[in-house]
């Protein structure tokens, strides 16, 4: 950052394994562990070198700010340089790789480990693309480190934070509707899920509807779990066509679940059981009268 301030260090850095933060760095502050099984698993050498690595890191974005300032012809003022990047395992086993660079918060170049190219932006993020390229060790370097450096040690978190990581929680599913003037209004919610990962679609027909479909973003618990949701907008005489599948790692297979309205008849066992109690509580109002009444049995 350009013009750091409480709060705002001059330069941060997190790091995280499936959505959870086990790392983070700023220039007010050694790199320290952010999960109990990094504590458990690495010694205070691993965060003296992360720690000498991320203040050189430090040094090498503020020159790069400077020079993109100048570059966009901003003299001053609030100005940032971001970089994300990492990797993935895939369950079938393949690896997956990304770096994403941004200046003030809008795309700047990103990488392209399969071509070994990079993609610019904007006219400014081609000056840095034909510098980038014309340096094969560059290409050569971020693709090493994305498909060879980031699995092992992925490897390892994951490994260190096994429990945590692999459990599985399955989804709690709730299906309700909300119907006026013919039109009925379909939501499918799934809480307290673990892994983050789900797909929840709306089925008409048994096909599924993704373009008709609402769907909110899955969201973290204060648990660690997660939660979902997608919407949907039907004909309420068609209500019986259409089911919610949930695919989540927890279940053997999809969830189906349908809408099921309240019966209409709680409302008439409500008013049997009330008329039932007040017979009830008659009866024994009549025997407490009639023991209080002074009257006694023939002889």
């Amino acid at each position: 950052m350009s013009e750091p301030s409480p709060g705002l260090p001059a330069f941060m850095a997190v790091g995280c394994v499936d959505g959870k933060t086990i790392m983070r760095y700023s220039s007010e502050q050694r790199a320290e562990p952010r999960a109990a099984w990094m504590v458990a698993n690495v010694d205070q050498q691993y965060w003296d070198h992360e720690t000498q690595n991320l203040q050189r890191s430090q040094q090498v974005f503020r020159m790069a700010l400077d020079t993109l300032q100048k570059r966009y012809n901003h003299s001053g003022g609030y100005h940032t340089q971001q970089i994300m990047y990492g990797c993935d395992i895939l369950e079938d086993g393949g690896v997956r790789g990304f770096s994403q660079h941004a200046y003030d918060g809008r795309d700047f170049i990103a990488f392209d480990k399969d071509t070994l190219t990079f993609t610019a932006a904007d006219a400014g993020a081609e000056i840095t693309k034909r510098k980038w390229e014309a340096d094969k060790a560059i290409a050569e370097g971020w693709k090493h480190y994305l498909e060879k450096t980031c699995i092992e040690w992925l490897q390892k978190y994951v490994e260190y934070g096994n429990t945590t990581l692999e459990r599985r929680e399955r989804p709690a599913v709730r299906v309700s509707g909300k119907e006026s003037n013919g039109l009925l209004t379909l939501s499918c919610r799934a809480h307290g899920f673990y892994p983050p990962s789900i797909a929840i679609n709306w089925l008409r027909k048994g096909r599924v509807q993704a373009q008709e479909t609402k769907r909110g973003s899955t969201a973290p618990n204060s648990d660690g779990t997660y939660h979902a949701w997608a919407i949907i907008e039907a004909f309420a005489a068609e209500k019986d066509e259409y089911q919610c599948r949930v695919d989540h790692a927890s279940l053997p297979e999809p969830g189906l679940f349908s809408w099921e309205p309240e019966s209409n008849l709680l409302p008439i066992i409500i008013r049997v059981a009330v008329a039932a109690f007040v017979i009830v509580a008659a009866i024994i109002g009549f025997a407490v009268w009639k023991s209080r009444s002074g009257s006694k049995p023939d002889t």
